[in-house]
């Protein structure tokens, strides 16, 4: 299914139409484009994020299982007494 574009605001319009006849909207893609291909070449291993995404999306369920269903309780506790705390 597609997705919808999102409507522009009449102000949103109106600046794109600006930017279209002053020839601002190509410097706007080209710098995009230049933020896009540094986010590629950051240095980093695309192997090794890869593998560090994946033990992150094990970690929870591992560390879970591996509790203690009253360890888990007390953790789970001591979480809520501390999203409730009063001196935030």
């Amino acid at each position: 299914m597609k997705k919808a574009k999102p409507k522009r605001d009449l102000n949103q319009l109106a600046k794109l139409i600006v930017d279209i006849a002053t020839g601002e909207e190509d410097a706007e893609k080209e710098k995009a484009e230049k933020k896009k291909g540094a986010e590629e070449e950051d240095g980093k291993n695309p192997a090794a994020v890869a593998l560090g995404r994946l033990g992150g999306l094990k970690g929870g369920k591992a560390r879970a299982a591996a509790l203690s269903p009253k360890k888990r309780s007390a953790i789970a506790k001591k979480a809520a007494a501390a999203r409730w705390k009063k001196d935030h």
